[in-house]
């Protein structure tokens, strides 16, 4: 029982900016529920992901894992491309 294992997080998100070299910023929509209104309202937060190769989109549909702090800002890493983005050149 000495030994700890400790589970990432990941999440899913879209990529909204990919002018960074080997990084991308990706946005992550999450529904919370009001606590008097008792209806659902959307929030969306800003993620700095890495990117190695650079093959991240604006548009696509990505996952992210967290990691160890890379830079100042970025904490996640891009682990899979779900979706390629559609039309947009």
């Amino acid at each position: 029982m000495s030994e700890k294992t400790h589970k990432r997080k990941t999440k899913v998100g879209t990529v909204v900016s990919n002018k960074m070299q080997k990084t991308v910023t990706v946005s992550v929509d999450r529904l919370v529920l009001h606590p008097t209104v008792k209806k659902y309202y959307k929030r969306r937060s800003t993620f700095k992901a890495h990117d190695e190769k650079g093959l991240c989109k604006v548009g696509d549909q990505v996952q992210i894992i967290e990691t160890r702090p890379l830079s100042k800002t970025k904490r996640w890493a891009v682990q899979a491309i779900l979706k390629k983005a559609e039309g947009l050149e």
